[in-house]
């Protein structure tokens, strides 16, 4: 996959909006900005699809991977040509055969870590927190 990709999530109290650029994008911050609610939004989107609240618009297909636990090897390699969303409770996240697997993938991949990640090679210029705005979440540049 290459290129930037605009992707919205919405629900009827909150509306995420953004851009992807590259395989990598991090995204930090404090408890209580949204992070954990962007997850759950796109997990419940994928887990019912035609009743779900939630509406994705992407030119890709958008999906969570949780509750994977050892098995997140497997879980990615049926993922392809996909912005695939991590949470921090993941620890595979911080191991370097999932930098390897992402080095690999056609998928992009955006994680939500509040610490560091050195065996990824990710760019400093995707790293971003959740502003907030009345109903809308965008990115805030954290350089």
């Amino acid at each position: 996959m290459k290129g930037k990709h605009h992707i919205i999530i919405e629900s009827a109290r909150l509306k995420y909006e953004f851009d992807i650029k590259r395989n990598i994008t991090i995204i930090q911050g404090d408890s209580a900005t949204g992070k954990s609610t962007l997850i759950d939004l796109i997990s419940d989107f994928q887990n019912g699809r035609e009743k779900s609240p939630v509406r994705i618009e992407s030119d890709v297909p958008c999906e969570v991977l949780t509750g994977a636990g050892d098995r997140w090897r497997a879980v990615l390699e049926l993922i392809t040509d996909s912005i695939v969303f991590i949470d921090e409770e993941n620890h595979f996240i911080r191991q370097k055969e999932f930098a390897e697997t992402v080095r690999n993938s056609t998928n992009y991949y955006v994680l939500i870590t509040r610490e560091a990640l050195p065996a990824l090679p990710y760019s400093i210029h995707e790293i971003y927190g959740i502003l907030t705005s009345g109903r809308t979440a965008r990115y805030r540049d954290l350089r």
